[in-house]
């Protein structure tokens, strides 16, 4: 299918090049992964001449809905929609035992992150309201790997929209989640800041060297949108926290200051209405709730 029509299938766009990543290690794959980078010619798609070009094509939400189940999409969606934060433990207790109580389910959680990131955009009233957010169910989901892999490519589904972010065609709900995780983490949770930035900074030195300037680009444009937009005051909400490592914000101060484009120092009040998270919120769940979530 991919190399007999492969004109449809790169319609999914980037979400494309990352399946297709994760699959390497088997051989038919690793061989239309290799033709992909080094002889795209091969697939005979009139057009298509890079790689490049599924890095710069935003994947439709609609295809992440095919990504998770009819049930388990129901049930996240009730989650993000009508619990209050307050009660989060609770359900998410439930639906670790319902979907990812056995060791090889762990893999769906990146399918999962990816739904939440691009699938499910809450209306300003839920973001202005007490119901749980976004970011505080991948930070639960984050916490509760055994397998490193399996880990990082959560991460990576994390910020896979920053590597080659472009505010003309992506959505900055896609990225919003991972810039709230990593502020609303602080200090309390600065570990979890700390590991999420250590790795977007190791995306843009070695995830795609051949377009390392684009990824850095992107990237820093994904900050300059989420400042613009609101989503944090500014930069120095992140290069200027004490707990951070030095290292880290010198690299962060560095990549900002690289591109071409020129953050506010100061804006509009920032959207985090729920930055003072339980702790609890962000561990592997270790109890059953006595009770079901309605309409499960």
């Amino acid at each position: 299918m991919l190399r007999e029509q492969f004109h449809l299938s790169m319609k999914i766009g980037r979400d494309l090049v990352r399946l297709l990543q994760d699959l390497v290690h088997v051989p038919e794959f690793r061989n239309i992964w290799k033709d992909l980078v080094l002889d795209p010619t091969t697939f005979g798609t009139e057009g298509f001449s890079d790689v490049g070009q599924l890095y710069s094509t935003r994947t439709s939400s609609r295809y992440f809905l095919l990504r998770v189940t009819p049930e388990m999409e129901l049930q996240l969606r009730f989650l993000l929609v009508h619990v209050k934060f307050r009660h989060l433990k609770r359900y998410q207790t439930w639906f670790a035992k319902k979907f990812l109580f056995e060791p090889e389910r762990e893999t769906l959680i990146v399918d999962i992150i990816r739904f939440i990131c691009c699938a499910h955009h809450p209306s300003n009233e839920i973001i202005h309201s007490d119901i749980v957010p976004r970011w505080a169910i991948i930070g639960w989901l984050l916490s509760s790997f055994r397998k490193k892999y399996v880990e990082a490519n959560a991460k990576l589904a994390l910020f896979y929209d920053w590597l080659y972010f472009d505010e003309r065609m992506d959505n900055i709900m896609n990225i919003e989640p991972a810039m709230l995780l990593m502020v609303c983490s602080m200090p309390q949770y600065v570990g979890m800041t700390q590991s999420l930035l250590e790795f977007l900074l190791l995306l843009v030195d070695n995830y795609d060297q051949m377009r390392s300037y684009t990824v850095a680009n992107g990237v820093s444009l994904a900050f300059n949108s989420l400042v613009t937009k609101g989503v944090i005051n500014n930069a120095g909400t992140l290069t200027s926290c004490d707990a951070l490592s030095p290292f880290l914000k010198e690299r962060l101060k560095k990549l900002l200051s690289s591109t071409n484009e020129t953050l506010p120092h100061q804006l509009c009040p920032s959207r985090l209405p729920h930055c003072s998270a339980d702790a609890s919120h962000l561990e592997t769940p270790a109890s059953h709730p006595k009770h079901e979530p309605a309409g499960a």
